[in-house]
């Protein structure tokens, strides 16, 4: 719910299309690089998708199939996401990649609009448009953005479905689907699922919450059953094979893999070593992100709860590229509110900065210079950037953003108005 004064926008279609123009000339570059790559190197991760229809459609196992070389990479989504991949596969290929980049800056743009509404609701005028532009083209270099568009990836999507059930104020939808979908296409949004079951049924909680926990259970259930129908080999090779082999989705301590376990693996500790203090710092990063989360949801702030949930997504997750950090995007919403705090629009943009360089490669640049000191531990730390960097975006928003929001509206500029969402 709303509170505090709102800018009358003017609603005229016509001023849509210069944003639109601006929007199309700044990504164009991007689009225009990714999409002209080499053959075997262009949207590789769409590849996979389209690859995994393709089994579908021909009758081959999903699991034991790879893309072309010289990627032979597997297809490592449940086997909803493999019927559901099967339009891709229809397509020929040069089409279904302008398809699909079109629905990744589609979703960026859903994004976009729910995470900078309270600061979008009160540019007043003809404004409204070219502030969105320049949100869209700022949030689409950042790196986890550039790589949705380079690899082809579906993380942008998952991200506005989520966000679209926890944001919307009148969702024409049963509330908790968007969730239920998303969890079944790739797992890890379930951390969802969790985030509803706390707000929803812990103290204070509220029916919504609890009625959209129930919507997505049933329909993350719904399609994780249903392949079992269809392709129901495929849907037992998954679950009782492919989903443990967890080496499928790629090398686990890849710079990439900006996740805790990714980081204390790229430590070399024994293995064993490794997994207590991976799952010591699952449940301590649990613990507090998702009590923030919860806060932050019954006190009013669905943007920030949302940003924190899609957080705890990439950190406890045991593999996170760093294409998974498009909740980069919320995050940022969350951060800049309604735009009228100059504080926390500094933070923002400070955040929006760091993860616009390409910070874990600089540290791999340096401990490839093997410098004494330097090389192995400050290229290890700067390497583990975005990782530790969404370690602080939990302090932020779940301890740092609650005072400064407290500090503001006691004390707010002239003119300054109490932010309701956020």
């Amino acid at each position: 719910m709303t509170t505090g004064e709102v800018t009358t926008t003017v609603r005229r279609p016509w001023t849509w299309l210069p944003a639109l123009l601006l929007i199309a000339a700044a990504v164009a570059p991007l689009v225009l690089h990714w999409l002209g790559n080499v053959d075997d190197q262009r949207l590789v991760d769409l590849d996979v998708y389209r690859t995994g229809g393709q089994a579908v459609l021909g009758g081959r196992p999903v699991y034991d199939f790879v893309t072309p070389a010289p990627q032979l990479l597997p297809f490592t989504y449940p086997p909803i996401a493999a019927l559901l991949a099967t339009p891709l596969a229809v397509m020929s290929w040069p089409v279904a990649q302008w398809v699909w980049t079109a629905l990744i800056f589609a979703t960026l743009a859903v994004t976009v609009r729910l995470s900078f509404r309270p600061a979008l609701e009160r540019v007043g005028g003809l404004w409204p448009p070219l502030v969105f532009a320049a949100l869209m083209i700022a949030c689409t270099y950042l790196m986890p953005i550039r790589d949705q568009v380079r690899f082809g990836q579906v993380d942008i999507l998952l991200v506005a479905l989520c966000l679209a059930d926890c944001a919307a104020r009148r969702p024409l939808w049963p509330r908790g689907m968007l969730i239920g979908l998303a969890t079944a296409v790739k797992l890890t949004p379930g951390v969802f699922l969790i985030y509803l079951l706390i707000a929803g049924f812990g103290p204070g909680g509220g029916r919504e919450q609890r009625r959209a926990f129930l919507m997505a259970s049933f329909t993350a259930a719904l399609l994780t059953l249903l392949p079992f129908l269809v392709i129901p080999a495929d849907a037992a090779d998954f679950w009782f094979r492919a989903l443990l082999d967890s080496e499928r989705v790629g090398a686990n301590a890849a710079t990439t893999n900006q996740s805790m376990r990714g980081m204390l693996i790229r430590l070399y500790w024994p293995d064993v070593l490794t997994s207590l203090l991976w799952v010591a710092a699952v449940a301590l990063v649990a613990w507090f992100g998702f009590r923030y989360a919860r806060r932050a949801l019954l006190d009013g702030h669905p943007i920030t709860g949302a940003a924190l949930a899609g957080l705890m997504a990439v950190l406890l997750s045991p593999v996170a590229w760093i294409h998974h950090l498009a909740w980069v995007v919320v995050v940022l919403g969350a951060l800049a509110g309604d735009g009228r705090d100059p504080v926390r629009l500094r933070v923002a943009a400070g955040v929006w900065l760091y993860y616009v360089l390409p910070i874990p490669w600089w540290g791999v640049t340096i401990k490839a210079a093997e410098i004494p000191v330097l090389s192995p531990v400050i290229g290890k730390i700067v390497q583990n950037g975005f990782g530790l960097g969404a370690l602080v975006l939990v302090w932020l928003l779940g301890v740092w953003l609650p005072r400064r929001r407290e500090v503001f509206r006691t004390s707010p500029p002239p003119g300054g108005h109490r932010e309701a969402e956020g």
